[in-house]
């Protein structure tokens, strides 16, 4: 026995070194940069198949062959070269983007309010896009661009007026008690003003003819079937001066998780933060919403499933899933969808929207079993 506590006393402790190095694998660990590229790889994957597969199919040799000769002039392949450069790859390029837009403004929102439920979807912005969309189609005949400016600004005006009404608390000025009224009053603000706008929709509906109700409704539900270069270069130049905004806005808000108090107390200037944050996801929600319509669920459901994913709050991931939502669910419409439904190519809106509300039921059984 006392041999045996002699050599334990004489035999070092391994214990702090094994935690030491623990510790040193964990803080080494690149799990959660690891996984952000996956989801990266995986939008390019998914835009790889967009462009290449399908009910037309290009071989990659082929493509590059396409691409080199539209910005040298050299010669083009007869058919193939329309398609992809007027069909599949400004429709890939256009959902791609809608969905980095949508999954952002998402997760701006979710973050700064602190709520699953504070998404565009629910807050009344996506409905009034919708709305001034269809008065314009409706009531103006109107087509093209000029819908998509309607919708533009009908989001920016509702997400004006949601804002005001919640002005309080930490919309306003910074206490933490305050700001979270003044997060729940913006929430079930947007709601009523939602549910209005749907009434308004509904009845502009009723008085349009069988042909413009019909496209109304198409753009309602949200697609990329009228994708274009246009389009996609006014998307990307709006994204280029957005999305470095929110990257400016990401510290900032990292803080404010910490509640208004605090945030305050280390020099964040908590209204102007959040003015800042609200504009730079209304501006990302109304651009995609221009471009494509409201595609349903996609800001709603990216932050979530980018934080199960990543295992933490990330804008990047939320981003990148966006893009993978939209991407997948318009590769369905397009080219599966067709071989189950006789020939109809549906709206990507109403893939999101059809997978959507399963998937969020299934979020949240699983978010209760965590819990319990």
């Amino acid at each position: 026995m006392r041999e045996r506590t002699d050599k334990a006393l004489n035999e070092p402790d391994p214990g702090p070194q094994v935690s030491v190095r623990a510790s040193n694998r964990r803080l080494l660990s690149p799990r959660p940069l690891n996984r952000t590229a996956v989801l990266a790889a995986g939008v390019v994957l998914l835009l790889a198949a967009s462009i290449l597969l399908g009910s037309y199919t290009v071989t990659i040799p082929d493509f590059f062959k396409i691409l080199a000769a539209h910005f040298t002039g050299g010669e083009k392949i007869p058919g193939a070269s329309f398609i992809v450069m007027e069909a599949k790859l400004p429709r890939a390029v256009i959902g791609t983007l809608v969905g980095l837009a949508f999954g952002l403004s998402g997760a701006l929102f979710q973050t700064m309010l602190r709520n699953p439920l504070a998404s565009p979807d629910v807050i009344g912005i996506s409905y009034g896009a919708s709305a001034a969309a269809v008065l314009a189609i409706v009531v103006f005949g109107a087509s093209g661009a000029v819908v998509s400016g309607a919708a533009l600004g009908g989001a920016m005006a509702v997400a004006a007026l949601i804002y005001g009404i919640s002005r309080g608390g930490s919309l306003g000025s910074g206490g933490g008690s305050r700001g979270n009224a003044a997060g729940s009053r913006l929430i079930l603000s947007g709601v009523g003003i939602a549910a209005a706008l749907h009434a308004m929709v509904s009845f502009l509906m009723t008085r349009a003819d069988i042909r413009t109700a019909a496209e109304a409704l198409i753009w309602m539900n949200g697609s990329l079937n009228s994708a274009s270069w246009e389009r996609a270069g006014v998307l990307a130049l709006a994204l280029l001066l957005l999305v470095p905004a929110a990257a400016v806005l990401a510290g900032p808000l990292r803080i404010l998780e910490l509640g208004d108090d605090a945030a305050a107390g280390l020099g964040v200037r908590v209204g102007a933060t959040r003015l800042g944050l609200v504009l730079t996801a209304v501006a990302l929600a109304a651009v995609a919403t221009a471009a494509a319509g409201p595609v349903a669920f996609v800001a709603f459901l990216a932050g979530p499933i980018a934080r199960r994913f990543t295992g933490r709050p990330s804008l990047p991931a939320s981003a990148l899933v966006g893009a993978l939502i939209v991407l997948a669910a318009d590769y369905f419409a397009a080219n599966i969808a067709p071989l189950l439904l006789g020939g109809t190519v549906l709206p990507v809106g109403v893939v999101t929207g059809a997978l959507g509300a399963p998937f969020l039921l299934w979020l949240l059984v699983t978010s209760n079993r965590k819990d319990a």
